[in-house]
């Protein structure tokens, strides 16, 4: 495919390369290289995780569901402390309707296993975790 004879002997349609993926793959990569490389994106991660994990950890009213040796620092499932399955669901219907009301979406968790779930891939911002928390605080006192 990189070689030009090809595309000669095939009179340009052997393959059109996905142009825009490329341009925006080149977009990511500079954002990236500008954000401290593949090591800026590690130490960012992982401190979005532990803000995260330690705020689910010392919380009353939440908790997060992966053991503390197998957790994600991408993909992040928690659950309320409600132990009555008929409330606990409401309570978490209720909670991912308001966090979209608030700019904070597609919370809801697994839907075999219900809960939540925030996704905090490479995009989001720290500021993004913080608002998260600040939701979940008034959330619980809300609601507990």
């Amino acid at each position: 495919m990189l070689t030009y004879k090809t595309h000669a002997d095939e009179d340009s349609m052997y393959n059109t390369p996905p142009c825009y993926t490329i341009y925006v793959l080149g977009k990511v990569m500079k954002w990236i290289e500008e954000n401290g490389g593949a090591e800026g994106m590690k130490k960012r991660n992982y401190a979005k995780a532990k803000m995260f994990y330690d705020y689910l950890d010392n919380s009353k009213y939440y908790h997060a569901t992966a053991a503390k040796g197998s957790r994600s620092i991408m993909n992040i499932p928690f659950l309320t402390k409600e132990t009555d399955e008929a409330k606990a669901k409401e309570i978490n219907d209720k909670f991912v309707k308001g966090a979209a009301a608030e700019g904070l979406v597609n919370l809801a968790g697994h839907r075999l296993v219900g809960g939540m779930r925030a996704s905090i891939y490479n995009a989001m911002p720290i500021e993004g975790v913080e608002k998260l928390i600040k939701y979940m605080d008034k959330f619980a006192k809300d609601n507990a």
